[in-house]
C-alpha cells in the first residue's frame, strides 16, 4: 500500500475493473438521502420572502415597515438596510459554520447517517421555534438551530452521495443534492407567494413548514444504508462488502472493495485529519476544494438573489405580489438548470461548465449594473418593460449559476479529498461556504444601499477572478474513481510541484507523521 498509511492509495489498473449496475436499492438510497438538500434550499427560498412580508415586518421590524410604506422612498436602494433584519438571515449560516466541526466528528465516528439524523432533528426544532416566535430573540435562536441542522446536513449528504455513486455517474448522482436544494427553493417561493395572502400569520406558516423537509431527512437517515466507505472506516468490513454488493448490483466488487480497504487503512493511520489537510501534498485539495471553490460559490452573488429576491425586486419598484412572483420564476429557473447539469456534467466535464457559465454570468451582471445605472434612481421606478427585462436577465444568470457553480460547488470538493481527510475536508468546505454565505447575507443589503448598482459590478469582477482560478488550477475530474483523483495532481502543471509521485510519497510518508 503506497504511503505507509499517509500517501495516496489505490491502483489505477484495479480501478478499471470496477463493475456496477443501477439497482432500485441504489436509486432509492440516493434519492432519500438527497432530501437533505431540501433543508438548505427551503431556507434559502423562504428567508427572503418572509422578510418582505408586511405582517412579519409589522411584528418585528416596524421601522422598516414604515419606511417601506413611504411612497417617496418606494424605490430607495436603502429601504431594507437594517443589520438586525439581515441577522435574521445570516445567523443561520454562522451557526452552520460552527456546527460543521462537530458534524465532522460525528460523520467520521458514527457515519454519514449519524450526521443526517442529528441535522434533521436540529432543523425540525428550529422550524418549530421560528413559527412560534414572539420576539426577535426567539427568531434568532430558532435560526441558530436551523443553522446547526444545515451544518450537519451539508457536511454529510454530499459525502454520502459521492461515496455511494459509481465513478462514471458520480457527477449526476452528487447533483441530486443540488436538485433537491433547488426544489426546496422553488417550493419555498411558491409557499411564500401563497402565505403572503394569509393575514396576519402567513409568515408563521412559511417558517413552520420547514418541518416537512426536516422530517423527510430524518426518515432518510433511518432507512438508508450507510456508505461502504464509512462502514470500512468504522471497521465493519463484512457489512461494508455486503452493502457494496447490494448497491452495485453485482458480486464482482473485489477490486473496488480492495481500494476502499486500502484507503481506510491510510485514513486510520492519520490521527489528526484537520492538521493533515495542511500537509504539503494535500495543498491542492486545501486550496481548491476547501477554500477556493466554496468561497467563490458564494461570491458569485447568486445567494444574494436567493436570499433577497423579493426584497430586491421590491427595492427595484416591483409590488409585493410581483416581487414574490418574480422570485418563483428564478426558483423555477434554478430547478431547470440543475436538471441540465445532472444530464450533461458527466459528458462535458466540470471545467467546461465552470468556464462557459462563468462567462455568461459575467455578462449578465454587467448588463444588470448598466441598466440600473442608466434607468433607475432613488424616488424613480423602473419602466415596466425594463423591469421585465431585468427579471429575464436575472433568470438567465440563475440558469448559468444553476448548472455550474451551484451544483459543482458541492460536487467537485466532494471528489477531491482522499478518505484520510475526507470528513475533515468536507467540514472545511461547509465551514468556508457558510462563512461566505453568512457574510454575503449580512452585507448585501448595506452594500446595495451604499454601492447601489455598483454592487453588481463587484460581483462581475469576482466572477472574472474565480473563472481564472478554475482555468489555471482545477484539473478535470469527470469519471475518475474517487480514490484515484490524487493522480491528477501528479500530472498537473502546477500541483505536481507539491504532490510527489506515488513511489516518492510512500518513502516520504514513512519518515513524517502528520
Amino acid at each position: 500500500m503506497a504511503g505507509g498509511g499517509f500517501g495516496p492509495v489505490g491502483n489505477p489498473e484495479r480501478a478499471a475493473q470496477y463493475e456496477y449496475r443501477i439497482t432500485p436499492y441504489f436509486v432509492f438510497a440516493c434519492i432519500v438521502a438527497a432530501m437533505g438538500g431540501s433543508l438548505f434550499g427551503y431556507d434559502l427560498g423562504v428567508s427572503g420572502g418572509v422578510t418582505s412580508m408586511d405582517d412579519f415586518l409589522k411584528d418585528f421590524f416596524p421601522k422598516i415597515y414604515r419606511r417601506k410604506q413611504a411612497k417617496l422612498h418606494e424605490t430607495d436602494y436603502c429601504k431594507y438596510d437594517n443589520q438586525i433584519l439581515t441577522l435574521f438571515t445570516s445567523s443561520l449560516y454562522f451557526a452552520g459554520l460552527v456546527s460543521t466541526f462537530a458534524a465532522s466528528w460525528v460523520t467520521r465516528k458514527f457515519g454519514r447517517k449519524g450526521s443526517i439524523i442529528v441535522g434533521s432533528i436540529s432543523f425540525f426544532l428550529g422550524a418549530i421555534l421560528n413559527a412560534a416566535a414572539q420576539n426577535i430573540s426567539m427568531l434568532i435562536i430558532g435560526r441558530i438551530l436551523l443553522g446547526c441542522g444545515i451544518g450537519f446536513g451539508n457536511q454529510a449528504v454530499p459525502l454520502y452521495l459521492s461515496e455511494m455513486a459509481p465513478a462514471k455517474i458520480r457527477g449526476a448522482v452528487n447533483q441530486l443534492f443540488q436538485l433537491t436544494t433547488c426544489l426546496g427553493i422553488l417550493i419555498a417561493n411558491l409557499i411564500n407567494y401563497g402565505t403572503d395572502k394569509i393575514h396576519p400569520w402567513g409568515w408563521r406558516l412559511s417558517l413552520g413548514l420547514a418541518t416537512v423537509p426536516a422530517t423527510l431527512m430524518f426518515i432518510g437517515g433511518l432507512v438508508c444504508p450507510e456508505t461502504p466507505n464509512s462502514l470500512v472506516e468504522q471497521g465493519k468490513l463484512d457489512e461494508a462488502k455486503r452493502t457494496l454488493i447490494k448497491i452495485r448490483g453485482t458480486p464482482k466488487v473485489d477490486a473496488e472493495f480492495a481500494d476502499l480497504v486500502e484507503a481506510s487503512e491510510a485514513a486510520r493511520a492519520v490521527k489528526h485529519p484537520f492538521r493533515n489537510l495542511l500537509a504539503r501534498r494535500n495543498r491542492p485539495q486545501l486550496i481548491i476544494g476547501a477554500l477556493g471553490i466554496p468561497a467563490f460559490q458564494q461570491l458569485t452573488g447568486m445567494n444574494s438573489i436567493l436570499f433577497y429576491a423579493p426584497v430586491m425586486f421590491q427595492t427595484l419598484g416591483f409590488g409585493s405580489g410581483a416581487s414574490l412572483y418574480s422570485s418563483v420564476i428564478t426558483g423555477a429557473a434554478l430547478v431547470v438548470a440543475a436538471l441540465i447539469s445532472m444530464c450533461l456534467v458527466d459528458r462535458f466535464g466540470r471545467r467546461a461548465f465552470f468556464l462557459e457559465a462563468g462567462t455568461e454570468m459575467l455578462i449578465y451582471m454587467v448588463i444588470v449594473a448598466i441598466t440600473l445605472a442608466l434607468k433607475f434612481g432613488e424616488g424613480k421606478e423602473l419602466p415596466q418593460g425594463l423591469g421585465v427585462f431585468l427579471v429575464i436577465v436575472i433568470c438567465l444568470f440563475v440558469l448559468a449559476y444553476g448548472r455550474s457553480w451551484g451544483p459543482l460547488g458541492w460536487l467537485v470538493p466532494s471528489e477531491l479529498f482522499p478518505l484520510e481527510t475526507r470528513s475533515a475536508g468536507q467540514s472545511m468546505v461547509v465551514c468556508v461556504n457558510l462563512f461566505f454565505t453568512a457574510l454575503i447575507a449580512q452585507c448585501f443589503l448595506v452594500s446595495l444601499c451604499h454601492l447601489k448598482w455598483g454592487i453588481f459590478l463587484v460581483f462581475a469582477g469576482l466572477i472574472t477572478i474565480m473563472s481564472a482560478f478554475i482555468y489555471f488550477l482545477l484539473p478535470e475530474t469527470k469519471q475518475v474513481p474517487i480514490e484515484e483523483v490524487y493522480l491528477l495532481w501528479q500530472k498537473h502543471w502546477f500541483w505536481k510541484n507539491f504532490v510527489p509521485a506515488q513511489d516518492k510519497v510512500g518513502t516520504q510518508a514513512k519518515q513524517v507523521e502528520i
